[in-house]
């Protein structure tokens, strides 16, 4: 029989393929020279009703935040490359239906944690908006109408 934390990733790892979603957005930023920025997203959903497994979550990460939407859901959204690569790669063992999306946002995670945006050199950026990509094409909808030739032009990766 696995240990404690090995029973918890499993389960937490289920949790996230059914109802939970990964990201790697682009958000504007004015204070920065590129005038963006990148920000990856382990967010679990829950019916508010039901939320409490979201707090269980987020005491065994220690790490993240719940909001409830007016929609009846509770979220609990953990952000930051590290944290984000950290736990992703404690779950990919266990991670069944959103394996590839976890192996790209950690993949991103890993170079963005590396470096500022600005020392990011153009294969780099690139290898990014690759990623961004993969993960928003295994997502079940994305909001986002932001094409690939958009995103290179807001990276400055096309004349």
């Amino acid at each position: 029989m696995g240990s404690r934390l090995e029973t918890d990733s499993a389960y937490i790892a289920g949790f996230l393929d059914g109802d939970g979603s990964l990201m790697l957005q682009l958000k504007s930023r004015a204070d920065t020279k590129r005038g963006v920025r990148f920000m990856a997203t382990i967010c679990l959903y829950q019916d508010t009703r039901h939320e409490k497994p979201l707090y269980w979550i987020r005491e065994r990460f220690g790490i993240g935040y719940i909001s409830r939407r007016n929609d009846g859901m509770t979220e609990l959204r953990i952000n930051g490359f590290e944290q984000v690569r950290d736990i992703l790669t404690v779950l990919k063992p266990f991670i069944r239906f959103k394996a590839k999306q976890a192996q790209a946002l950690i993949d991103a995670c890993t170079l963005l944690s590396q470096k500022f945006i600005r020392e990011l050199s153009k294969r780099e950026l690139q290898q990014l908006v690759r990623l961004v990509f993969i993960i928003r094409s295994e997502n079940y909808r994305s909001r986002s109408i932001l094409t690939k030739e958009e995103l290179n032009r807001v990276l400055r990766l096309t004349p």
